[in-house]
């Protein structure tokens, strides 16, 4: 049996130049499922609110729900590095709930770090959080806690004065003690003078492939979210498919009284 990943371990594959491979999890069986074919990390993200609980967006994700989903996964991984996004208003309001909060990921929820949206806006935040020995991953560019004031799901770093933002909140999230950064819905270019510039690894979504990871969330890998299909993601799976025949055949047997049959009851 492998040994969980540490921090050190992500920080040398950047090091060593070794992609890192990272997928969301919301639950045991996919946990388990992931990190038995040696994922490197898994992201108990707030996209839990689009993916499992059917919200439009990910800002009605609670607190008890990221606690929740994050336990459950820290119960199937035997190898992976756990991550947990810090949903919205767990750290905007002030440094004590956000350190609160983020405590309450690790302690009761197992995380070995949490992710936090944003930039230079946010380092003070990441500070307090990394003082606390609680490993940060940051996250700029397209953050979805800020879809209202970025007018939806729309690439960020285009125009020249965004992409120089964008860098210097990049070395913010660094400066700020942070191990590694998700950097979402960016130019490829950007990326890569980003991943180029920054000592901790960069994780990309709809980032390029000079990123020196990537994550995708596993519904969507698999085909199981229908309510959206990003221009960054691969399907490698057609899981609905397979289960929209297992639940037909199911319901067409207890109609036809095939099922249950004799050596699926007791005498």
């Amino acid at each position: 049996m492998q040994k969980r990943k540490t921090v050190l371990d992500i920080q040398r594959m950047k090091a060593e130049g070794e992609k890192i491979a990272m997928l969301t999890a919301y639950d045991y069986p996919f946990a388990r499922l992931m990190d038995l074919e040696g994922v490197d990390m898994v992201l108990v993200g707030d996209s839990v609110g689009v993916a499992v609980a059917g919200y439009e967006h990910t800002l009605p994700v609670t607190m008890e729900e990221m606690i929740y989903h994050c336990r459950a996964v820290a119960r199937g991984l035997g190898q992976g590095f756990l991550v947990a996004d810090m949903p919205f208003l767990s750290y905007q309001v002030d440094l004590r709930e956000a350190r609160l909060n983020a405590g309450r990921l690790v302690k009761e929820g197992g995380a070995q770090a949490v992710k936090i949206e944003g930039g230079e806006h946010v380092a003070d935040i990441v500070r307090a959080i990394v003082n606390m020995d609680i490993p940060v991953v940051g996250h700029v560019g397209l953050t979805p806690q800020s879809i209202h004031r970025m007018g939806g799901y729309r690439v960020q770093g285009k125009q020249d004065q965004q992409a120089r933002q964008l860098l210097n909140d990049a070395r913010a999230v660094q400066q700020a003690g942070a191990f590694a950064v998700v950097l979402e819905g960016i130019p490829a270019a950007l990326a890569a003078q980003i991943t180029a510039t920054l000592d901790i690894p960069t994780i990309g979504i709809g980032a390029g492939a000079a990123c020196d990871g990537q994550v995708l969330v596993i519904h969507d890998i698999l085909g199981l979210c229908e309510k959206y299909s990003p221009r960054f993601v691969k399907r490698y799976a057609d899981a609905a498919t397979l289960i929209r025949q297992g639940v037909r055949s199911y319901i067409d047997e207890v109609k036809q009284g095939v099922f249950p049959g004799p050596e699926h009851s007791f005498s």
